[in-house]
């Protein structure tokens, strides 16, 4: 297979899964999606493999890319890195995944709502004496407990 061929030469021989995932856009550097094959985030019909594993059309797919989880199916296979939409064509989600990645996803969206509800200014005179009587109260009562 020579270079920039785009596709995989003879049918049945495969690609590596590094590269592959390279090229699907699941990673930015071939460096870095063969980090993450070692490091056990990349499983291969179930299985842990190693960056040279070669992946065939029909493989099951499960990436764990930080808190998200993606499990799809290996559609075609291209040695090169296209545009994206061009690379969303080598793989199928699996509904489940996606039905996943959504709610994870909304769950994260509630989160930071709700951490972000910091007040919007400082505290000024008066309300900080109130929070500092309230400490000293609170302190003063345990300090009795004990």
């Amino acid at each position: 297979m020579g270079k920039g061929s785009g596709h995989n030469g003879a049918p049945g021989s495969g690609l590596r899964i590094d590269k592959w995932l390279w090229a699907a856009r699941f990673y930015k550097t071939r460096g870095l999606a063969s980090e993450a094959v070692g490091g056990g985030k990349v499983h291969v019909n179930g299985e842990r493999c190693k960056p040279a594993r070669r992946v065939h059309t029909g493989d099951r797919l499960t990436i764990h890319r930080g808190p998200q989880v993606w499990e799809l199916d290996v559609v075609h296979l291209s040695d090169q890195r296209r545009p994206a939409r061009e690379a969303q064509a080598l793989y199928t989600e699996t509904e489940e995944s996606q039905a996943r990645r959504a709610a994870e996803s909304e769950r994260r969206r509630a989160e930071r709502a709700v951490a972000d509800s910091a007040p919007s200014r400082r505290p000024d005179k008066r309300e900080r004496r109130k929070i500092r009587r309230f400490i000293r109260q609170d302190g003063s009562d345990r300090s009795e407990s004990e």
